[in-house]
């Protein structure tokens, strides 16, 4: 036993040293300067202030702001991102003419670059040459063009609708992976019993894909909650959609305020932290239960 975890520690080290490099250093770099004053022209003379970054972070409410539209952002995105997954996975999952062909294009979206997708969807929501303001004039829906990523009522629902566009797919292949897995005798005998395919779906299906659903909803939950790049591109620095990530690099690249930028960055690691720490124990706890 001692020469078998010997070996497993052997072949897990090379791994390790890379992953302390890549990520640890890095880690440890941000939070050494979330203590300190330094800036990008003071990088090598600074002084370490202790928690007052923290304590000014607590008292910004942009800060609080971004908080609060990355919840918005990760909880109401992930939640319309599952249900449709869900249901496409379910369509993609019967046997249907061209099968094959649906599966490759619904996953279209996901093989996009998301900086072009924002981009792309950017010059679509665009309040004078736009093609959503063309629609919905032309359907009578709108008197008029909006500004869709301007306007701070709408800027953060046209950036969960991008982003749910662009994810779906991924919770969709994840959760159409764990009902090819589902042995069949179970359906073929609740077919044979005459069992209602809304019974067969809550008894049977949900309970054997749910660690599969759990496994895909942390995974777009800790990607969620990390946004960058589609907020930024669309709405650049606008508070109205503004979240962590957005937040910390403003101060650490346009303000160049290194040590209040990583005290933000570090709190978005906590945050991150947190919520894997949460969503395993939720998971866990529900296994546990149906057991």
């Amino acid at each position: 036993m001692r020469q078998r975890r010997r070996a497993a520690w052997l072949f897990l080290l090379p791994m390790l040293v890379v992953l302390a490099g890549v990520a640890g250093w890095p880690l440890f770099r941000t939070v050494f300067f979330s203590f300190t004053d330094a800036t990008l022209a003071t990088l090598d003379d600074f002084q370490g202030v202790g928690l007052d970054n923290y304590l000014w972070l607590m008292r910004d409410p942009v800060w609080w702001r971004a908080v609060w539209n990355t919840l918005v952002f990760a909880v109401v995105s992930v939640g319309i991102e599952t249900a449709l997954g869900l249901g496409i996975a379910l369509i993609l999952n019967a046997h249907l003419p061209g099968r094959g062909l649906l599966r490759a294009a619904v996953l279209i979206p996901w093989a996009i670059p998301t900086v072009v997708s924002a981009q792309m969807w950017g010059w679509m929501f665009h309040d004078l040459y736009g093609v959503v303001n063309a629609i919905l004039m032309g359907l009578g829906l709108i008197a008029k063009p909006r500004a869709w990523t301007a306007d701070p009522d709408l800027a953060l629902p046209v950036v969960i609708a991008v982003d749910v566009w662009k994810s779906t797919p991924f919770m969709a292949l994840l959760i159409l992976a764990a009902l090819q897995m589902l042995p069949r005798d179970l359906y073929e005998a609740a077919r044979v019993d005459g069992v209602h395919p809304v019974k067969v779906f809550v008894r049977i299906t949900l309970p054997l894909i749910r660690p599969a659903l759990m496994v895909a909803v942390l995974f777009r939950t800790l990607d969620a909650l990390r946004v960058f790049d589609l907020m930024y591109v669309l709405t650049g620095n606008s508070r109205s959609t503004m979240s962590m990530s957005v937040y910390a690099r403003q101060y650490l690249i346009d303000f160049q305020d290194v040590g209040y930028g990583s005290a933000a960055a570090t709190l978005l690691v906590l945050v991150l932290a947190v919520a894997t720490v949460l969503a395993v124990t939720l998971g866990r706890v529900r296994v546990d239960a149906g057991r």
